[in-house]
């Protein structure tokens, strides 16, 4: 689940165009060094997950540290992060699909908004049914589309490895290349690819418990999900460099592994590129479906959000309330983002306001671990390195990219990012109106 909810394939193909544009060949560098930052919040979470077993995740942790406000919204960065996902996600499975069936049409907001909403629909019911199917799903889902990454990365290797579009640097790793600026910049878009791995975290209370070392198996999961993609992510991004000039990035736009596939592989095996997207796709949507039902049900079971959202469906039991309004919102966006002049605008809106979510609570969530933990700076240096120094560090990171990057956002960005956390204050004066309003004793 947590390399399926980071969604390798899905992630390249949504936005290497976006990040290459920002930062060029320092892509490279971005992803390796947002890989680094994200491990630090991965940190926290492993860590905080000792405390319990939570579906809210992040949102329980960071509450029972600083207060249920804090935690609230916590909750509330990733639940509206979701639903901004259910555009930048499903897009691509649409053009992904109108290439298979009717590539005319690829570059119509109005064709694609339509399929990725039926791909959203079809993907809902999957995941309202239970997590044995979504797990089983995710199975099959990941295989294939591994066998397809690591045959494209191998032999981008063999054929381009001598004549690459753009010949290797150790420029492309240094951290002496990037500007402030321009490390924020691509940091911002670089985080879009890392997240969904914490999707691992809302199962804890739906999996095995851990194996006495007092790690739950779903924290192990997410150890060992980062630890995959940090390698992922830099050797693809190399692999996209090496294929593609900046012009093919930039024409490719959503499919970027169509068109290495394009360049390596003859007709019809280069389908196949376009066949790994939309599985690593429907995977992403079906994962985040998951985080934001579960993050959804605890905040309502807690009474932060209304009771009913914690809905349990009787024969499945799956929040199937929490997981319908996602469903809902997902598909207005879809189709209010069909007003937007290209498919490349709404991945770009919504990818910069998503990243600054993610910013958001998960620096949250790497405070509230240097906090809890602080006594570890005394049990040497691993202890402190690991359980406060590095999720802190990290943590000031996510700060520093979201505060320099939100002054270069246009209105619409800023709506959508920044305009979408504040919103949260409504839903929770609202709960505070219901808990004073209710009869004593209730």
């Amino acid at each position: 689940m947590g390399v399926a909810g980071t969604a390798p394939a899905f992630s390249v193909a949504v936005t290497t165009a976006t990040i290459v544009a920002a930062v060029g060949v320092l892509s490279v560098g971005s992803i390796l060094y947002c890989g680094l930052i994200m491990f630090g919040i991965m940190l926290a979470f492993f860590h905080l997950s000792k405390i319990t077993p939570h579906a809210g995740a992040a949102y329980a942790w960071v509450g029972h540290v600083f207060g249920p406000t804090w935690g609230f919204f916590t909750g509330w960065g990733l639940l509206v992060a979701s639903i901004f996902f259910m555009v930048s996600a499903t897009i691509p499975a649409a053009t992904s699909t109108l290439v298979l069936m009717r590539p005319e049409v690829v570059e119509d907001t109005r064709w694609v908004t339509a399929t990725a909403a039926i791909w959203l629909t079809l993907i809902t019911l999957v995941v309202t049914r239970g997590i044995k199917h979504s797990s089983y799903a995710q199975l099959a889902l990941t295989a294939i589309e591994t066998a397809v990454v690591i045959a494209l990365i191998v032999a981008a290797f063999v054929v381009y490895g001598s004549r690459p579009a753009h010949p290797p640097s150790l420029i492309w790793f240094s951290p002496f290349s990037f500007t402030p600026q321009l490390f924020a910049t691509g940091a911002l878009t670089a985080i879009f690819f890392y997240w969904g791995w914490d999707v691992t975290m809302n199962l804890s209370e739906e999996t095995h418990a851990g194996d006495g070392t007092g790690a739950p198996a779903a924290a192990r999961g997410a150890f060992w999900a980062m630890v995959n993609l940090i390698l992922f992510f830099v050797i693809m991004m190399i692999v996209v460099l090496i294929v593609l000039s900046d012009e093919e990035i930039a024409e490719a736009n959503t499919n970027v592994l169509y068109a290495i596939a394009n360049k390596l592989f003859p007709y019809p095996w280069n389908y196949l590129a376009v066949l790994s997207t939309i599985l690593s796709t429907v995977g992403t949507i079906e994962t985040q479906l998951l985080q934001f039902s579960r993050s959804m049900f605890a905040m309502a079971r807690d009474e932060m959000l209304h009771p009913r959202y914690a809905t349990i469906h009787p024969e499945w039991q799956t929040p199937w309330v929490a997981t319908f309004v996602i469903w809902f919102l997902g598909v207005v966006l879809l189709f209010g983002s069909s007003w937007m002049p290209s498919v490349k605008s709404i991945l770009e809106s919504s990818i910069l306001a998503i990243g600054l979510q993610i910013c958001f609570y998960m620096s949250l969530t790497g405070f509230a671990c240097a906090w809890h933990f602080r006594s570890k700076l005394r049990h040497g240096l691993y202890a402190a390195f690991s359980f406060v120094l590095w999720p802190l560090l990290a943590a000031l990171f996510m700060v520093f990219i979201g505060a320099y990057s939100v002054p270069t956002f246009d209105d619409l960005t800023v709506i959508m990012g920044v305009g979408g956390i504040l919103t949260g204050a409504i839903p929770l004066l609202l709960a505070r109106r219901r808990r004073e309003s209710r009869p004593l004793g209730n």
